[in-house]
């Protein structure tokens, strides 16, 4: 399976099943089209026709040959060799847990209305995790990791700093354990802002190997949803704290998290609003929102937002060549070693390898799941006592997905949010469609960013 398409004078064709990207010539990008549907005498003679003015017949079969040696390289056409392993994969890990989501907090500071965590109470009552119930998670954590050393521990919420000294005391107790344990910690902390002061900037330096940071752009689009109980923004509160902490960490391992929503499908102008703020690793997220919902995105709204990831590709390509680079989340693509072929085929590990552990110490196949009490696997004590829950999301693969079947990113999104998938269709193996579309434009516009990229370092070299 391939896919073509032209953006930012390239023209790209992708090789789904060896990940192989090739920016080609017109006349090449025309042959390949026409590859496999045609024999090799009407293909150059359909070239001939419209190239024939520009290249000789002689440059034309000597193009055909080189399509030619690439399929039978298997870099072009390759076949799918995948899909009678993608139920095995999972297998060789099973039982084993890399990575725990702590809701440390299920209460909040501020009142977003298109939270999914309904102002991180996730429809049920306000609470925080107890001292003891964190540190029986991490234990949990290391009892069902196998033989992994790197452990991953997100601090979420709700607000995870309005329980900031649990937070403390977990990260050392964590650290107390790792040598005898023979694991290794890593924690990132996400948050809204509201309570970061020296401690919590010292803290995170020390401990956090990354910190997620919610700002949605604009003064004024961040303070029509990110408001506190009195509904007042909290854009001016929290921006300056913000950049004293990504000073302090030295401008890396940190990224600003955005949700774009109904009233700002013009993203663009919040990623130049958190750059104009001195941020450079930046994520901006759609929205999933039910379909009464106002800050739902319309149909109109996704067209202007698939026009916004290309123009935001061609804004990183411009501060590229000023000498002022920036990270979108999103676009971070490596066309040379990148995901293995487990993680393509199997997404995040949700409900698996990773999990998501509430105040009380409850187990949910991820954070977008907690609440949903048939989703509910267990508990830290007893562990996954739903078996069949587990099951389901073992079984979850790219190729569990029906609707994935002819698409050429099936490889890049692994399938997609299994959360995204049940909340649109009620099931984890359906798709979200609207993301799908989100998704594929994303890839497309994150290709041509890394092909430019490639060739400009290509370039630099050959002039060194």
């Amino acid at each position: 399976m391939i896919h073509q398409y032209k953006l930012g004078g390239y023209n790209i064709v992708i090789d789904t099943y060896s990940g192989s990207v090739h920016a080609v010539d017109p006349l090449a990008y025309d042959m390949i089209a026409l590859y496999e549907g045609h024999s090799r005498e009407e293909i150059l003679a359909e070239m001939e026709k419209t190239y024939g003015g520009e290249v000789t017949p002689e440059e034309i079969a000597e193009c055909y040959e080189q399509v030619t040696e690439l399929k039978e390289a298997g870099t072009l056409f390759a076949p799918d060799t995948f899909e009678g392993a993608a139920g095995k994969l999972k297998e060789k890990t099973a039982g084993v847990v890399k990575a725990l989501c702590l809701h440390v907090a299920h209460t909040c500071n501020l009142n977003c209305s298109y939270c999914f965590a309904s102002q991180g109470k996730y429809h049920g009552e306000r609470a925080i995790m107890s001292f003891e119930v964190g540190r029986q998670a991490l234990d949990f954590l290391v009892a069902h990791s196998g033989t992994r050393r790197n452990l991953e521990v997100d601090f979420f919420g709700g607000e995870p700093l309005m329980n900031f000294d649990v937070v403390k005391q977990l990260v050392t107790y964590a650290r107390s354990i790792e040598e005898k344990a023979g694991k290794h910690f890593r924690f990132t902390l996400t948050t809204n802002g509201m309570l970061i002061d020296d401690d919590v900037i010292d803290f995170a330096n020390r401990e956090m190997s990354n910190v997620v940071l919610s700002l949605d752009g604009r003064r004024e689009i961040h303070d029509r949803y990110r408001v506190d109980y009195a509904g007042n923004g909290s854009f001016d509160r929290i921006v300056p704290k913000f950049q004293k902490l990504v000073a302090a960490r030295g401008g890396k391992n940190y990224y600003m998290r955005g949700t774009f929503t109904h009233a700002n499908p013009d993203f663009l102008k919040d990623i130049e609003t958190m750059l104009d703020l001195g941020f450079t690793e930046l994520s901006m997220e759609p929205v999933v929102a039910a379909p009464n919902d106002p800050a739902r995105l319309t149909e109109e709204d996704l067209q202007i937002v698939l026009d916004q990831y290309g123009k935001l590709a061609e804004l990183m390509l411009k501060r590229d060549r000023e000498g002022r680079p920036f990270t979108f989340y999103h676009y971070m693509i490596d066309l040379n070693d990148g995901p293995c072929i487990y993680k393509r085929i199997s997404g995040c590990g949700s409900g698996t390898e990773y999990m998501a552990v509430t105040p009380w110490g409850d187990l949910y196949p991820c954070h977008q799941f907690v609440g949903e009490e048939k989703f509910k696997l267990g508990d830290i004590w007893q562990g996954v006592t739903n078996h069949a829950a587990q099951a389901e999301f073992a079984a979850c693969n790219v190729y569990a997905h029906p609707d994935c079947k002819d698409c050429w990113a099936k490889l890049y999104c692994s399938g997609g949010c299994a959360a995204n998938a049940y909340h649109a269709t009620g099931s984890v193996t359906g798709v979200y469609a609207d993301g799908c579309r989100l998704f594929r434009r994303r890839m497309e516009c994150a290709i041509m960013v890394a092909v430019a990229r490639s060739l400009a370092e290509s370039e630099a070299g050959e002039d060194a």
